[in-house]
């Protein structure tokens, strides 16, 4: 039987399909998969009753399913053994101001697959965009943690001013504004945070405000960041800070899921 090494995990050929389920999973319970979930397994990836997926609830870790009744509208599947104990992510959240559409679900997706636990749309003075589709951005989060593995979804907030943001922080979460003005330090220097919870937070195109920059460096929780010399797009710079934040942290060094062969 053909075999597919799925990072340390031997599958079979049909259970290369992870989805994510709110609900909580365990060996030998019964779900019921959605209606849009039933239709990509049953019309887009044509499966059918005894083909094998893979299940994560964001909690308990992932499972190996068996579907069983493939109906109109609904599967229902027999959850298996755990293939995955769940394990949290560091905890980092990003902070953005939207930008076009298709930059925007940009950094959903990446901001997914480098690790945030917490996406956050931030209003600024520059923003350009006026809507804010957070649906849309938890769809983009579900199918990005699907494709990387993740055990988890980032949790997607609803968009808050930042002016009213930095006087509800909480002051243990150290907050890294990226500064393309100049004024930042090395990000190598200063975002290793020994574990301790961070944020990171992208500006608008062209940048804070005069009056933005000087709320963040009064508040004693926040310090500016040099993404070096080059001006970055607000996508590119979102997807640079949270990998310098996790190298910084040495998230990247640690692979407890890779085959050994």
């Amino acid at each position: 039987m053909q075999k597919f090494i799925y990072r340390g995990t031997f599958l079979t050929a049909n259970a290369k399909i992870r989805l994510y389920v709110p609900t909580a999973l365990a060996e030998g319970k019964k779900i019921a998969l959605g209606e849009e979930q039933s239709r990509y397994l049953k019309n887009v990836m044509r499966l059918a009753a005894g083909d094998n997926i893979l299940l994560f609830d964001g909690k308990n870790g992932e499972f190996a399913a068996t579907m069983e009744n493939v109906g109109k509208k609904e599967i229902s599947a027999a959850v298996g053994r755990r293939t995955r104990p769940f394990a949290p992510l560091p905890d980092i959240w990003l902070l953005f101001a939207p930008v076009k559409k298709d930059r925007t679900d940009f950094i959903i997706e990446k901001a997914t697959e480098l690790g945030a636990t917490k996406i956050i749309p931030v209003i600024t003075r520059r923003t350009i965009t006026g809507t804010v589709r957070c649906e849309r951005f938890r769809a983009q989060a579900i199918e990005a943690a699907e494709q990387s593995r993740r055990l988890d979804v980032p949790q997607i907030e609803e968009p808050q001013k930042l002016e009213e943001l930095l006087p509800k922080w909480p002051e243990t979460r150290k907050l890294f504004f990226m500064d393309e003005s100049g004024g930042g330090q090395p990000a190598r220097k200063i975002m290793a945070t020994g574990g301790q919870p961070a944020a990171l937070l992208i500006g608008p195109e062209g940048g804070f405000a005069a009056e933005e920059f000087a709320a963040l460096r009064q508040c004693p929780f926040a310090s500016a960041v040099s993404l070096g010399p080059l001006i970055l797009r607000s996508e590119t710079a979102a997807a640079a800070a949270l990998c310098l934040w996790q190298a910084a942290n040495e998230y990247w060094d640690k692979d407890e899921n890779a085959e050994k062969v």
